[in-house]
């Protein structure tokens, strides 16, 4: 324990810095615009599936943007990145807060995912990488609590403030906070890069050669790995995005569901720190063929347990899965594919993260639409997630000896 409040002590400012970027990061995150989704249904005639078709759209075109975008972080200094990432977020909520056409409800939502779930998540996960090495499970640990205090606070206090002054002006007053808050406090922050200090530990040598991005594409084991990367932002996008109809569907208070919060907040926090020393100790690739289960666990009780309780049994579940993905899939990257490119690479992994949060809410609405079972289709997802943690093992065995080997990457078609 003393251990790790040094290393807290030591390298407060920079993981200040990442843990406020994946906080903020809420505005652009699927949980908190949901908490929008009734109003938005109401306000511009959309059903289920046509907000779900909507939201599809802005959020793949987000994805067809991040690589493009993503790479800035492999040639700008962190504190340039936030003057252009975080004011284009506050805009963002802006234009959600005033648009009265859903073409400008298409583009605010754009905004949001792509630089509140894409750029924010993403420059701090590629930062911190880029900072830590033989202490990079326990700094993105940290970095990603600020994801759980998130979820932990936007929810309620949201929900709270939208029943005052209305769902347009709690946009507004997120917006603000973004200019007032977090754009001098980050900035400050991250103002200057950490680099290698003596009394860090001796890094261990696990991470890969480094491939450019081009060589990552022509890798088949790129996109076995997805198989595993994409279904977290698929399945909780899509839970969190139908949370209202859920929530009807099943009889439960709203409010008390959004309570619920805490408790996944509470769990993943617990979990998100030891993921980080296991990381450390043993390697990501190491743990990458377990990540899945708990989130299978978390689909099965919310597809089939209908009692009041049951969302927090979830939100138990969920926070334990969150704890686990979120700190390997931000370490794993440099260990397969090495540093040096690492910000074009990762940009790569977000895409496909966005992407498939943004097929779950538009494919399950229009399944909704048509008469299918939600609940159905939330244990039909926790059955795929046992599946592929099966494929993954001897994925992880194979990546592992080839980083060993130092084996080089394909070569051009």
């Amino acid at each position: 324990m003393s251990g790790f409040l040094h290393f807290l002590r030591d390298n407060a400012r920079w993981l200040a810095g990442g843990l406020l970027f994946t906080f903020f990061s809420s505005y652009g995150q699927t949980f908190f615009i949901a908490l929008s989704a009734g109003h938005i249904r109401e306000d511009y005639g959309l059903t289920h599936g046509g907000f779900g078709t909507v939201y599809m759209i802005a959020t793949l075109a987000s994805a067809l943007t991040l690589p493009y975008l993503g790479s800035i972080v492999d040639r700008r200094s962190m504190r340039a990145v936030t003057l252009l990432v975080v004011p284009m977020l506050a805009a963002a909520c802006v234009m959600m807060a005033v648009s009265r056409h859903v073409a400008l409800l298409l583009l605010s939502i754009y905004l949001l995912r792509l630089f509140g779930q894409g750029m924010m998540v993403h420059s701090a996960y590629t930062a911190t990488a880029r900072w830590f090495s033989a202490q990079r499970g326990r700094a993105l640990s940290v970095v990603i609590l600020g994801h759980n205090a998130g979820d932990a606070v936007f929810p309620v206090v949201f929900v709270a403030v939208a029943g005052l002054v209305g769902w347009r002006n709690g946009w507004l007053l997120a917006a603000a906070s973004l200019v007032i808050v977090a754009l001098p406090l980050i900035a400050s922050l991250v103002a200057v890069d950490r680099t290698p200090r003596a009394t860090d530990p001796a890094p261990r040598a696990i991470d890969a050669r480094d491939w450019t991005r081009g060589e990552v594409l022509r890798d088949p084991m790129f996109y076995l790995l997805m198989l595993g990367v994409m279904a977290p932002g698929f399945i909780v996008t899509t839970v969190f995005f139908h949370q209202v109809y859920l929530v009807e569907l099943r009889g439960w208070s709203l409010g008390v569901f959004a309570a619920s919060f805490t408790m996944a907040a509470l769990v993943n926090s617990i979990f998100t720190l030891v993921s980080g020393q296991l990381i450390d100790r043993f390697s990501g690739l190491a743990l990458l063929p377990f990540v899945l289960v708990p989130l299978g666990v978390a689909c099965l009780i919310l597809g089939v347990l209908e009692a009041n309780w049951t969302p927090f049994l979830f939100m138990a579940a969920l926070g334990l899965s969150n704890g686990l993905s979120t700190t390997l899939f931000g370490a794993v990257w440099p260990e397969v594919y090495g540093l040096r490119h690492l910000g074009a690479i990762r940009s790569l992994v977000v895409a496909a993260m966005v992407f498939a949060s943004a097929a779950g809410p538009g494919i399950t609405g229009v399944l909704i639409d048509r008469g299918v079972s939600y609940p159905g289709q939330i244990a039909t997802m926790g059955l795929y997630c046992f599946a592929v943690s099966l494929l993954l093992l001897p994925i992880s065995r194979r990546l592992r000896t080839r980083a060993v080997a130092n084996v080089p990457p394909p070569a051009p078609a």
